[in-house]
């Protein structure tokens, strides 16, 4: 349980206690990562580098391009079946989120963009498909 005292301090912009703190509105459609000051390895939402364990961990924003990792389509607790997905960014670090279109469609290796940061319903990052898939177009 978290529990806030008037007394604490707030921490310091891109520090590892800040990647608790809410998304200021201005950013809502950008994914915010941290990447390690020591060893630069790049993560997303931890409070310690998983390589080095540092805890000097300084916030970034992506470009919101990657690349589906893997896919899974859910039927439980939702009206329809949609997918869920692990997408790993360009700049190194996976985030699990929903790409738009036919949950069947969606495929590891398929290209996609961050449409918005922050699904309205499930506060998961939403992406888009780059590339219109080929699958079907030599039969």
């Amino acid at each position: 349980m978290y529990h806030h005292s008037s007394h604490a301090s707030h921490p310091a912009a891109g520090s590892a206690a800040g990647v608790l703190d809410p998304v200021p509105a201005d950013s809502r459609d950008a994914i915010h990562f941290q990447r390690c000051t020591w060893c630069a390895t790049a993560m997303f939402h931890r409070l310690l580098c998983p390589v080095c364990q540092g805890s000097e961990l300084r916030t970034e924003r992506s470009e919101g391009v990657g690349t589906v990792r893997h896919s899974t389509v859910v039927h439980r607790n939702t009206p329809a079946a949609r997918n869920v997905s692990l997408i790993e960014m360009a700049e190194g670090f996976v985030v699990r989120g929903r790409v738009m279109g036919p949950p069947v469609g969606i495929h590891s290796g398929d290209r996609v963009r961050l449409s918005t940061a922050q699904d309205p319903v499930r506060g998961e990052p939403v992406f888009q498909l780059l590339d219109e898939p080929y699958r079907g177009a030599w039969t």
